[in-house]
């Protein structure tokens, strides 16, 4: 099939959820013989050279630079306080994704087209001349300010993000009856939206996020000292997991286990984290293209989210380096998990605290945390066998 796939992010390098996703689709859908041309939003950070790199996946990749600014969040927000369409959508719709989608299909006719994230759901419900269209929902966004408004202490916030979940569970509701074929990564999310007389199961499938454990062989970890949190803190839920975890659980484990030290790795500022004793124990490094030193060094690492949604790759990752996770039981929805076997859960800071101060003292936890890790995501997760699924899609 001919299929044209819109991306809201550009799917190299594989440094978050939402790339590894586009990605291994893209890669399975070429490799199974499909053409697929790619239309992605690019960042002022993304490099020439993964653009490129996608060329030799696709038969084709159109870019459309993507910029925000403060300014430009206060009159989309200021916009969407008096419109139903949530400011998530709202901040993301640029003219020329339009245009450059009209240029493509204009040239040549497509037989799908492909929409990777609910934000890329509005450029393709306007291909109404594309008999297929499919909708990767990666998870249900609503519940994402609708958790961050229950763990909100503000009221004027809290109802600020109960309006933008409403709309957002409404606008996602519409999008499912313009396309042909939803995917989900779980069902954890599928069934946020029961049946209502329009949906039928039929056109809803379940695709879980895959990764490539050939890719990452498990680390040598000599001697590990640090607890890693590793995730863009620009993104709200990931931000609050970290203060969460700052302010709940760290004190108690720098207490217990003196030699760690807290390491957050991602994109982001925070400003300080937790008791003002523990500092010279807290290091923020901001992005790393290469994380091989930092993760080597890693006794655990740590997924305290208490709001979010869909599938945190971060926890496939570290279970192809074979490392160690303690998690909320949020940040490891969609994964199939076995307390005590290939992860920790923990939802209160004390109990969350006891779990990684146990992982940090016991060596044979630890191995056998590492260890079935790794053979999780070896049998449930990798994308050459997980992606034969998409067959049913694109037949």
């Amino acid at each position: 099939m001919r299929i044209v796939l819109l991306t809201q992010v550009l799917p190299l390098p594989l440094d978050a959820g939402p790339k590894t996703r586009a990605y291994y689709v893209l890669r399975y859908l070429a490799e199974s013989g499909h053409e697929v041309t790619l239309v992605s939003f690019v960042r002022p950070d993304d490099k020439a050279s993964n653009v490129h790199l996608l060329r030799g996946v696709c038969s084709a990749v159109e870019t459309v630079p993507l910029s925000r600014s403060r300014l430009a969040d206060l009159r989309h927000g200021a916009r969407s306080l008096v419109s139903t369409t949530p400011f998530l959508i709202l901040r993301d719709r640029f003219p020329a994704m339009d245009a450059c989608l009209e240029r493509v299909t204009a040239r040549r006719s497509f037989d799908a087209v492909h929409a990777d994230q609910l934000w890329m759901a509005p450029y393709a419900e306007r291909c109404q001349q594309v008999p297929l269209r499919v909708l990767d929902q990666h998870n249900a966004v609503f519940k994402v300010p609708e958790r961050m408004a229950a763990n909100q202490r503000n009221p004027a916030l809290r109802a600020l993000f109960n309006r933008e979940a409403s709309k957002l569970a409404s606008f996602e509701r519409a999008m499912f009856d313009a396309f042909d074929r939803v995917v989900w990564v779980s069902e954890d999310d599928r069934s946020a939206f029961p049946e209502d007389g329009r949906q039928t199961r039929a056109r809803h499938d379940i695709i879980p996020i895959a990764v490539d454990p050939a890719r990452r062989r498990p680390l040598s970890r000599p001697g590990p000292f640090r607890v890693t949190f590793l995730g863009g803190t620009h993104w709200p839920p990931n931000a609050e997991g970290v203060r969460w975890f700052a302010d709940n659980a760290w004190p108690a484990v720098a207490e217990a286990v003196p030699d760690t030290v807290f390491t957050v790795i991602g994109k982001g500022a925070l400003g300080r984290l937790g008791p003002s004793r523990y500092q010279s124990r807290v290091e923020v490094t901001g992005y790393l293209p290469d994380l091989e030193r930092h993760l080597s060094e890693t006794a655990a690492l740590i997924v305290p989210l208490r709001t979010g949604a869909g599938m945190r790759v971060k926890i496939l990752d570290a279970w192809t380096w074979a490392l160690p996770v303690v998690s909320t039981s949020i940040g490891a929805e969609g994964i199939r998990t076995v307390d005590g076997e290939n992860i920790l859960l923990a939802d209160e800071g004390k109990a969350f605290a006891e779990s990684l101060i146990r992982v940090l003292t016991d060596r044979q936890l630890a191995e056998r945390l590492s260890g079935n890790g790794r053979t999780s995501v070896e049998e449930l997760y990798d994308w050459r066998k997980v992606y034969q699924a998409w067959d049913r899609v694109y037949h």
